[in-house]
């Protein structure tokens, strides 16, 4: 039996899922937008959650046995096999168990599109003889980040947008306070955003430097900047990191960061 859940439910704190909350994280931020799918089972032990247009994802207790754990994926898909999803993110087995029922029924293929490495940060380990220091972003700023935002997405993940498509992105981004910058004599170069802040953890994205700027240690100086911050605030950071790019794991990795476990991001065709 599945049950509709709101962002404030008490699942979200439950002994279970905070076992795995670093790798599950965007779930809290998910959660909470509108028009959100918010599907919880009776026992508490499984959650679904989509934003429309994007992957839900699933996160089944690992206190289950994994046969358990496979046929509670295979329900789920078979409950939601009338939605049209575009894929399905969670732990490798159960993605794929989700992805076969859920293709089966709907006569559709599936493939995976990308491996996150998840990430959590208990003690930061800071640079050494880098130089600059960190900013928040302000109103100035907007333009260059509109920039930042689109090569980080073509860098990331091949689509290539004009700067433009990215201005109210970042006008927003600014607004809120989540956009960092790293600079050198007042020259920003390179850019993190801390994105979300659930209850215990708070998470760090689009981290991104330009390619004349990189190699310096810039973006490991700004991210250690900001871990120490959010440490402060009595919060974990977190963030994901795509595992075909050994750099980006090697740089957290070395600022205190520690791996707590994949998440496959699933298409369907």
């Amino acid at each position: 039996m599945f049950i509709n859940f709101g962002v404030k439910d008490s699942i979200l704190d439950s002994d279970e899922f905070r076992l795995e909350e670093t790798r599950y994280n965007l779930i809290h931020r998910i959660t909470g937008y509108d028009g959100v799918l918010n599907l919880k089972s009776a026992d508490g032990r499984l959650i679904l959650t989509q934003s429309p247009g994007f992957n839900p994802w699933l996160w089944i207790s690992g206190k289950l046995v994994q046969s358990i754990r496979m046929d509670r994926a295979r329900e789920a898909a078979e409950y939601l096999k009338e939605k049209d999803f575009p894929g399905v993110s969670a732990e490798a087995e159960v993605a794929e168990a989700f992805a076969k029922a859920y293709c089966k029924a709907r006569g559709k293929l599936y493939h995976t599109y990308m491996i996150l490495e998840a990430y959590y940060c208990p003690q930061v380990v800071q640079p050494q003889g880098v130089p600059g220091q960190p900013l928040t972003a302000g109103a100035e700023h907007i333009g260059l980040i509109a920039e930042f935002m689109a090569r980080f997405v073509e860098d990331a993940f091949g689509r290539k947008e004009e700067r433009e498509h990215f201005l109210p992105h970042a006008e927003e981004a600014v607004r809120s306070g989540i956009i960092h910058l790293w600079t050198i004599d007042g020259v920003p170069v390179s850019m993190a955003a801390v994105a979300h802040r659930s209850k215990r953890q708070a998470r760090i994205n689009d981290v991104y430097t330009p390619e004349k700027y990189r190699k310096h240690g810039y973006a490991s100086a700004l991210v250690a900047a900001l871990c120490e911050g959010l440490l402060h605030e009595g919060l974990t950071p977190v963030l994901y990191a795509d595992g075909s790019n050994p750099d980006s794991n090697k740089v957290y990795r070395s600022i205190g960061f520690t791996g707590a476990g994949t998440i496959a991001e699933l298409k369907f065709e």
